[in-house]
């Protein structure tokens, strides 16, 4: 068992994006079917309280000597013209989000991303105006990073637009509580004697609000995780048993049509000897008759290929730790009683996410890629092995070793079937590398340059669905 180290906690922690379609029903629920309802509502009654009501009056304002509470005109001022502009930036993305269908997911996506902190913008002006860290608006910004949360599917942009919605508030308490002040000041000493709360009174303490959405934030996120997991986990038991399917079925066709041609084949090749040790004269038909035996035999080896296939029925996927195989073809390859002069360098990230695959298949592309590098070195030198994660939930593994190289012009043939660069070699080991890669939507690829060795980068994806080669 590995130790994690801190490094790697960040990838533990990382959300994997849904697919299109998944998020494109995130979206179409929370900002469509839900929010521009709530929108609408709440835009028409901001209109008549901006534009036909005493709502400003109502406000909590400085309260003077008779109790008032006098409105800061200018800041409503701002308010309307802001919310005017408001206005427009939800109707075109209100429009946005009713024609979603004929639009790319990323412009949607773009969309709910900008108009998030526009709302977060917002509502900390009306915030502001409304009391500040004491204002009854508060309760809005819970709702809005758990509509951030719904809505941004990836990682990154949920965190950001939750930790603006936070830093908004923050600024309109502080933005608040500094009006107040100044107002306080300009203010008859005299008359702050009647008032029965003092200035530093009318503001509560905001940390306790401030840590309660910092930590929804968190907890959304958190939340966002535990269900990433449970659905990684669904699809990659659906995926086990679609994989297992496959398989099983291209086994069967392969054994079935290696069958129905192989028995012919035999019975041409019997014929064309026979006939050839009948016939004495007459060299043409005799080097016809070789032809056509030549031909058969080449053929024989591609069936007896194909009918390795069949051996994808003989196994079943199981849930693979990249570095224990890597391990186990190491101690084949390299056994400790044969006392190879070879150096094994390990180098293997933690927390790397299994490779739904069979062990066999998996097995070979190691092994085959292991030895080669040994035979390379004709037994002594260095091998480095490597694994890391990459983009796309990939898992990248490469091999290098410090061998002769391969020639330039011999690099692009060298996972062809029946090219080899040994003198006993059947060339089929690097055909088999990257068939059983291929299969399983992964590729393979190998970099060399003569006096400095070869490098091959293995890329296997740990869930996508299992590929038949035609």
């Amino acid at each position: 068992m590995r130790r994690l180290s801190l490094q790697e906690l960040p990838r533990l922690l990382m959300v994997q994006a849904p697919d299109l379609v998944h998020q494109t029903s995130r979206i179409r629920h929370m900002e469509r079917d839900l929010g521009l309802p709530v929108k609408a509502a709440t835009l028409g009654m901001l209109f008549y309280y901006l534009f036909f009501s005493n709502w400003l009056h109502e406000t909590n304002g400085v309260i003077d000597a008779t109790g008032d509470a006098p409105p800061r005109e200018g800041e409503w001022d701002i308010i309307r013209r802001f919310y005017l502009v408001y206005l427009v930036a939800n109707t075109g993305a209100a429009a946005m989000f009713l024609g979603m269908r004929q639009l790319p997911v990323r412009w949607i996506q773009r969309v709910v991303f900008h108009i998030g902190w526009i709302d977060a913008l917002f509502l900390g002006a009306l915030t502001v105006v409304t009391g500040g860290f004491d204002s009854v608006l508060y309760w809005a910004f819970p709702g809005l990073i758990i509509r951030n949360a719904v809505s941004n599917s990836v990682a990154s942009r949920q965190i950001a637009l939750n930790l603006i919605v936070t830093l908004c508030y923050l600024l309109a308490g502080v933005v608040d509580r500094s009006a107040n002040q100044w107002q306080y000041q300009l203010m008859d000493l005299t008359l702050l004697a009647a008032i029965d709360q003092g200035p530093q009174d009318m503001v509560t303490e905001p940390s306790l609000r401030l840590c309660m959405l910092i930590l929804m934030t968190v907890c959304c996120y958190g939340v966002q995780v535990l269900f990433d997991k449970q659905r990684v986990a669904e699809s990659e038991a659906r995926e086990y048993m679609l994989r297992q399917e496959q398989l099983q079925a291209t086994g069967r066709l392969a054994a079935e049509i290696a069958h129905q041609l192989k028995n012919p084949l035999g019975i041409i090749n019997n014929a064309a000897f026979t006939l050839q040790r009948t016939v004495k004269e007459g060299k043409t038909i005799t080097q016809q008759i070789r032809i056509i035996r030549e031909e058969v035999d080449r053929s024989d080896r591609i069936i007896t290929e194909l009918m390795g296939y069949a051996r994808l029925s003989d196994g079943k996927v199981e849930r693979l730790d990249v570095a224990e195989e890597l391990d186990r073809a190491i101690d084949m390859v390299f056994p400790a009683g044969a006392k190879y002069d070879v150096k094994i360098h390990r180098e293997y990230a933690a927390a790397l996410p299994p490779l739904l695959m069979q062990r066999s298949h998996l097995s070979e592309v190691f092994v085959n890629i292991l030895q080669n590098a040994r035979e390379a070195m004709d037994g002594k030198g260095n091998v480095q092995v490597t694994t890391q994660f990459g983009d796309g939930y990939m898992v990248i593994v490469t091999i290098a070793d410090d061998g002769p190289g391969i020639p330039a012009e011999k690099l692009s043939k060298i996972f062809e079937p029946y090219f080899t660069t040994k003198e006993k070699g059947t060339g089929l080991g690097l055909a088999i590398v990257k068939h059983n890669t291929e299969i399983y939507g992964g590729t393979v690829a190998a970099q060399s340059e003569l006096g400095k060795g070869t490098l091959f980068t293995i890329n296997l994806p740990a869930k996508t669905i299992m590929k038949l080669r035609r």
